[in-house]
């Protein structure tokens, strides 16, 4: 009998360090991702979680250590072509065109990628439906940021970066948000999320990423030192 070997990881970070302004933001970090699976960044503002997806979308190069996907190094150009066709972004700024519809900010983006059909049914699920023919610049910023998950689902590529992509939103958005997360996933969707709001993502890897500059002592914190009897 020929035992098979296990699938590798789709995402595999080996040994990554990552600098940012010449202060050290990881050191020796490996992490594996499979088909299906969410890693969760956590941290302080300006601890480099915004950094960390830059990294993995490949703009910028880990200072020590290797991403693969599929088992390539994302760095070497022929890989990073294939690479970045896999990826869906999105981030605090929402590029939303105001002097265009709300559908047309999403069938824009899906005629980019050659796919039909997608936008409408995505900006119903995301409660925008009924304003699909107003001018976006009506839109306030929760539904802005409804507009940018709807983009996602329309185009649909496998591996999500998200970062902060509750921010804005009401309950129910992040309801919704937490919804399009676990149904990506259970058709072998990768999300990859920075915040710093609590999103229930089930089974996922957490990555918590320490303060970039030492927090300053307290009055509590030098009362706790203190040994008073």
């Amino acid at each position: 009998m020929t035992l098979r070997k296990p699938p590798l990881p789709r995402l595999l970070l080996k040994n990554v360090s990552c600098m940012r302004n010449a202060q050290q933001i990881l050191r020796h970090v490996n992490i594996s991702i499979h088909d299906g699976g969410a890693l969760v960044l956590t941290g302080t503002n300006g601890s480099g979680k915004s950094t960390f997806l830059r990294m993995l979308a490949g703009f910028s190069k880990p200072s020590a250590g290797e991403i693969l996907w599929n088992g390539h190094d994302i760095t070497q150009s022929g890989i990073f072509h294939q690479y970045k066709l896999q990826l869906n972004w999105l981030s605090l700024k929402d590029a939303v065109k105001e002097k265009f519809t709300v559908l047309d900010n999403v069938q824009w983006f899906e005629v980019l990628e050659g796919k039909k059909g997608n936008s409408l049914p995505a900006l119903e699920l995301m409660g925008l439906g009924r304003l699909a023919k107003e001018k976006a610049r009506m839109l306030s910023m929760g539904q802005r940021k409804r507009l940018q998950l709807a983009r996602l689902l329309a185009i649909d590529r496998p591996i999500w970066l998200l970062d902060e992509p509750s921010v804005a939103l009401d309950y129910d958005g992040v309801r919704l948000l937490e919804y399009i997360i676990a149904e990506h996933r259970k058709k072998g969707g990768i999300v990859i999320v920075a915040t710093h709001l609590p999103i229930q993502i089930e089974d996922a890897m957490n990555l918590r990423l320490p303060p970039r500059f030492p927090r300053r002592m307290t009055l509590v914190d030098m009362l706790d030192r203190a040994d008073i009897s």
